[in-house]
């Protein structure tokens, strides 16, 4: 029997100007299976010239810092030495988060409200061990598309159903603002995201993507042009209630719920798209670790539906994709570009 390789130690560099955050973090850090951290830096500047000195693995970032903050840091840092950036924000500062995805931050982790340690610890070491997995060259800055005005609620005769999770945002950004505004489609999204983030990052859809966004509210209709969002710590299912309208249906997770960092269900929402639209339903799944949406997937197919997955080319972090492609019930694997090509044709499809 092989022994298995040792993983390689990540190399980190800490960037915060509160000295009780840098501690705390470093903490977490240094107690990290497979991490060590090379570097601490008290603000953007001294970041900067760490970051250019250590070369390090991977960098985490606090945003509101003296002297240069955490925005004009990645904008110089991505410029000159691309290096994955995981984010540690407050509740209170989620458009910030989006901000600084789109400047080419990997990921982030919001600080709990009641100082859980133990939750940041988890999801921070999580955060990191997924540089392993990451393909930089995928992380880049974004360009803003034209947005089209609001039309009305009308059911589509098409649903494409997105799923994500790392390196999600940036994707689902890149990959709207490809579509055309005019296009008949509806769009669910089920995006791994903590609660109270999901709104922020449906208006950032909304105000940087050719069509209107928002988080899904149980009932909802599905509506062409329109983009709903699974709320965070919820699941989000499409159903039609008795009149034979197209709903969104919202639930809370239950005890069978193994994985919280699952919720929302990328398997439930394709799913419940398959059973309700059949052949009407697209299903994609993009970056992000693990495995949701593989059954999903299995599903849309089964059903007559079209299903798609992000390309090792563009994902970020190839790991669900590369398990809904090895179910061998996805009908294409394409890169970003191609992807948005074939949502198209799909929603255009007589």
């Amino acid at each position: 029997m092989t022994t298995p390789a040792p993983l390689r130690t990540l190399r980190v560099l800490l960037v915060d100007d509160s000295e009780a955050s840098r501690l705390a973090l470093e903490r977490i850090l240094g107690d990290g299976p497979g991490l060590k951290v090379v570097g601490v830096a008290r603000d953007g500047e001294e970041g900067l010239r760490e970051a250019l000195r250590l070369v390090p693995d991977v960098i985490v970032l606090d945003l509101q810092m003296p002297r240069m903050d955490g925005f004009t840091f990645l904008r110089v840092l991505m410029a000159r030495q691309p290096v994955p950036v995981i984010v540690v924000s407050s509740q209170s500062r989620r458009t910030d988060v989006f901000k600084a995805l789109e400047l080419g931050a990997l990921d982030f982790v919001a600080k709990p409200d009641r100082g859980d340690d133990e939750l940041l610890r988890e999801e921070l070491l999580e955060k990191c061990a997924t540089v392993r997995a990451l393909r930089m060259e995928n992380l880049s800055p974004r360009s803003a598309a034209v947005r089209l005005p609001l039309a009305p609620a009308v059911e589509p005769r098409r649903v494409a159903v997105v799923g994500a999770s790392t390196g999600g945002p940036q994707a689902l950004l890149k990959l709207l603002s490809a579509l055309p505004g005019d296009l008949a489609l509806g769009i669910l999204v089920a995006q791994h995201m903590p609660e109270r983030f999901t709104g922020t990052f449906a208006e950032r859809l909304g105000r940087s993507t050719p069509f209107s966004a928002h988080e899904a509210s149980d009932g909802d209709l599905v509506a062409e042009g329109r983009v709903m969002v699974a709320p965070g710590g919820r699941h989000l299912e499409v159903r039609r209630d008795p009149e034979g309208a197209l709903r969104a249906a919202v639930l809370l997770p239950g005890p069978r719920d193994p994985i919280p960092r699952y919720v929302p269900s990328i398997d439930r929402l394709f799913v419940s798209a398959a059973a309700c639209l059949g052949p009407r339903v697209c299903a994609v799944v993009l970056t992000g670790m693990g495995q949701d949406g593989r059954a999903g997937v299995a599903a849309v197919k089964r059903a007559g539906g079209l299903t798609l997955a992000e390309s090792e080319e563009t994902a970020v972090i190839y790991g669900m994709p590369q398990q809904a492609a090895e179910s061998g019930a996805v009908d294409e694997v394409l890169g970003l570009g191609a992807l948005a090509e074939r949502l198209v044709r799909f929603a255009r499809e007589p």
